[in-house]
């Protein structure tokens, strides 16, 4: 058996693997979007996001789709690069890096979305499985109370615990034991996620949070 790779032999991967998911997740699709199709900053209305919810209040449902769907491919292919380049530690720092770049990216001084679909595609290529639970967990908190932040934050809020017992369904006492990293790895991206909503959570406390689709 190979002796482990220590530390300080890892760390430049790691390092590469957190800066390449920066890179990633800091393309601002629903800027670029809004604007090719005319439209204008997206940041200067709503919440002045560049996420789909906010693209969504242009009336602009395609445009919000396909937001949407590039957020989510972002995350998605910066992990899945990762984990075949570097392996599952690389993967995990891929997918810090692509929340952390959707949330602050360079380009736009530091001032991005929201990290909900970057963070479901980050899920999505680490397991499918748990992305779609967290998804169906989205869809139904949404139909319940259209309010897309408060959907969000119950999805981040159910990925750790998701990514604890879920396997359990179908993985061994082995693969159960390595999932405790996973789930810490979620419950990090939760609070990040979590942190960005700070204004969110103020108007769901005061009743004053948009509906989807309100402009």
């Amino acid at each position: 058996m190979p002796a482990p790779i220590s530390w300080a032999h890892a760390w430049p991967y790691l390092a590469a693997a957190l800066a390449f998911g920066y890179a990633c997740g800091a393309v601002p699709f629903g800027l670029l979007l809004t604007r090719f199709a005319g439209l204008g900053d997206i940041r200067a209305i709503g919440s002045g996001s560049i996420g789909a919810t906010n693209v969504l209040r242009t009336g602009r449902k395609g445009l919000a789709a396909l937001t949407l769907l590039f957020d989510v491919l972002k995350g998605w292919i910066a992990v899945w690069l990762a984990h075949r380049l570097g392996g599952p530690d690389a993967a995990l720092m891929a997918g810090y890096g692509a929340v952390l770049g959707h949330l602050f990216p360079i380009w736009l001084g530091f001032r991005g979305g929201k990290g909900v679909a970057t963070a479901l595609g980050v899920l999505l290529a680490l397991d499918w499985r748990i992305a779609l639970a967290c998804g169906a967990t989205w869809l139904i908190v949404a139909a319940l109370f259209r309010r897309s932040s408060l959907a969000s934050l119950a999805s981040c809020a159910a990925a750790p615990v998701l990514a604890l017992y879920l396997p359990l369904l179908w993985a061994t006492a082995g693969e159960a034991i390595g999932d405790r990293q996973f789930a810490l790895f979620a419950a990090i991206i939760a609070a990040i996620v979590a942190a960005k909503h700070h204004s969110n959570i103020r108007r769901l406390l005061s009743g004053t949070e948009p509906k989807i689709g309100q402009r």
